[in-house]
């Protein structure tokens, strides 16, 4: 049996990040974006999933205030279906819960069936579309948002 682990991404990992990029998105990110996200965005967080040892998926995310917004996330086409992105996610809204955040948004092309289903899920709900907002296609992009801590009437956050 595979041995999974998730930790922080390394420069190291990039190749293989770049590789999944590619294979997954009309518009990758290029590896300065990626080295931006990990050494110099104050707000930003990328993790790594490895399947005994081999990057097999990532996530990346920006924490503002008590906001998060996952930027990215993906999953080498050999090991899909498996539920690694369901685990990266998961991963992180447990770290985001447990440290009291507020809300999570993400932006997702209304193409992309399989990340909508997943995302909704986890109660994730489409809150908005940004038209245009994919610009090698000008699909829009819709909102999605996750809200967690919701205080109640009468009480303190």
């Amino acid at each position: 049996m595979a041995t999974l682990s998730v930790d922080r991404m390394r420069p190291e990992d990039l190749d293989v990040v770049l590789a999944i990029e590619r294979a997954s998105f009309s518009m990758p990110w290029s590896r300065g974006a990626f080295l931006y996200e990990m050494q110099q965005n104050r707000v930003a967080r990328c993790v790594v999933t490895r399947e005994d040892g081999r990057v097999v998926g990532y996530l990346c995310l920006w924490e503002i205030a008590d906001e998060v917004h996952i930027t990215n996330i993906a999953v080498h086409p050999d090991a899909r279906r498996r539920g690694i992105a369901r685990r990266l996610l998961a991963g992180a809204l447990e770290d985001v819960r447990r440290r009291r955040l507020r809300l999570v948004v993400l932006e997702v092309r209304p193409s992309n069936t399989e990340a909508i289903g997943l995302y909704a899920s986890f109660g994730f709900r489409v809150v908005g579309r940004r038209r245009g907002y994919y610009y090698d296609t000008g699909e829009d992009a819709l909102v999605m948002e996750l809200a967690l801590h919701v205080p109640q009437p009468g009480t303190r956050a």
